[in-house]
C-alpha cells in the first residue's frame, strides 16, 4: 500500500491497471475481513486496522476514477 497517490504524472493506461489492482487488493481485504470476524479469532486492533487500509483503497479508487472519467456537462 506504498503506492504514491500523485497521480497527475500518470498516463491513463498506468491508471487503468492500477486502479483494477487497487480494486482486487479493496476485494482481497474486504473477504479478509470478513473470513476473520466469521471465525471469530481477529482481534479488534485487526480488524479496524484492515478496515482502514479497505477505506485508503477505496478513497484512492475514487481519485483514480475521477481522473479516468471525463466531465461532461449536459
Amino acid at each position: 500500500m506504498n503506492a504514491p497517490t500523485d497521480i497527475s504524472m500518470k498516463t491513463d493506461d498506468v491508471l487503468t491497471v492500477e486502479l483494477e489492482v487497487f480494486r482486487r487488493q479493496h476485494r482481497d481485504l474486504d473477504e479478509a475481513i470478513h473470513a476473520l470476524v466469521d471465525k471469530g479469532t481477529a482481534d479488534q486492533l485487526t480488524v479496524r486496522r484492515l478496515k482502514k487500509q479497505k477505506l485508503r483503497l477505496k478513497d484512492l479508487i475514487s481519485l483514480i476514477e475521477d481522473r479516468l472519467t471525463p466531465d461532461i456537462i449536459a
